[in-house]
């Protein structure tokens, strides 16, 4: 078995041609390997979505994920406290995990994108552009709100029999923020934006 495929000379040479066409995709002559593929309105696009996406980032840490009803009284928490009670519990290491994952590294991965974004849209190229472009590569892996909904539906359903589970706005929000980061991922063009970066330079 062959190790990772990597581009033959012919794939090289062609990633050094001229931009495509909107919506155009360049594939090397020789293997056929999709080496590039143009994103029609990609930065106008990832701005829309990264708005979008830092408004329901906001409701999702300022409203309670998810409320317990028992005994007639109905226990709510937010994401932030949270993770504070599990510092003061002492699992240190699960609270430092869980706000890193779904606080820290998605708000830095929003607000990168937000800052390589907007100023290219606007017609200029944002200080330290090289800088937070890596700094976004770095961070994206790291931000993982699609597992932590998957954790919090594991649980939903192993209280589902010991208490009334009430949805709060959070949870709606964390769910279509998973959504509209995986649509920004999709219509990223690292590529395009520095072809702006540099047209404009």
């Amino acid at each position: 078995m062959s190790g990772p495929l990597t581009a033959c000379h012919e794939c090289d040479l062609l990633q050094r041609e001229a931009a495509l066409p909107q919506g155009g995709v360049a594939r090397c002559g020789r293997c056929g390997a999709e080496l590039y593929r143009s994103h029609p309105h990609s930065l106008e696009r990832t701005l829309a979505l990264t708005v979008s996406a830092i408004v329901l980032f906001v409701i999702a840490n300022s409203f309670p994920i998810v409320g317990l009803q028992l005994e007639g009284q109905v226990i709510q928490t937010t994401l932030f406290n949270t993770v504070r009670s599990l510092w003061d519990e002492e699992m240190k290491s699960v609270a430092a995990l869980v706000f890193v994952t779904t606080i820290a590294m998605p708000a830095l991965q929003l607000f990168a994108v937000a800052y390589l974004v907007l100023p290219l849209r606007l017609g200029r190229v944002p200080a330290h552009f090289g800088l937070v472009f890596r700094i976004l590569q770095t961070v994206r892996p790291w931000g993982m709100v699609e597992v932590f909904m998957l954790g919090v539906l594991v649980s939903l359903v192993k209280l589902a029999h010991l208490a009334g589970v009430v949805a709060g706005v959070a949870l709606w929000s964390f769910a279509a923020l998973m959504l509209v980061m995986a649509g920004i991922t999709a219509v990223f063009d690292a590529r395009g934006l520095w072809a702006r970066a540099s047209a404009l330079r």
